[in-house]
């Protein structure tokens, strides 16, 4: 069924990924994040306010549901339109890779951490100063105060 034949409320039967995925094979283009979400709000008629609270939402729903795929040029369109070399492909070189980066980041972090121990003396920490502070005494405002 066609989404122009379609009523408001079949419409809102529907989730957003079904309806992306009517509005791309009807339309036979790709598009943005921003483009698809902005019509499914208008066919559903949503406040505008919707878009920024969930935009990212939909975004992750397309990424997560394998009837979308991402282009080269950062649209959307429907796998079944389009052969394996225009889909951007993560593989799992790519995964490891960034692994071993994060991995290799972690360990640095941890390096710069155990360097800086709380309980090492300053370079140029002196025995006898603390003789010299054995007799300091703290007073408090109050007794302070008395003293005066």
């Amino acid at each position: 069924m066609s989404l122009k034949k379609m009523k408001k409320e079949e419409l809102e039967l529907l989730s957003n990924k079904d309806i992306a995925c009517l509005i791309l094979d009807e339309s036979k283009k790709s598009m943005n994040t921003a483009e698809l979400f902005k019509q499914i709000i208008i066919l559903l008629e949503l406040p505008e306010s919707t878009f920024e609270n969930k935009i990212a939402d939909f975004y992750t729903a397309l990424s997560t549901d394998k009837r979308f795929i991402l282009l080269k040029d950062g649209t959307w369109d429907l796998r079944n339109h389009h052969t394996s070399d225009k889909v951007i492909k993560v593989t799992e070189e790519d995964d490891d890779e960034e692994e071993l980066q994060e991995e290799k980041e972690e360990t640095e972090e941890e390096d710069l951490d155990e360097d800086n121990y709380d309980d090492q003396e300053p370079e140029d920490y002196d025995e006898d100063t603390n003789e010299e502070l054995k007799d300091l005494v703290i007073l408090d405002e109050d007794e302070l105060e008395l003293e005066q």
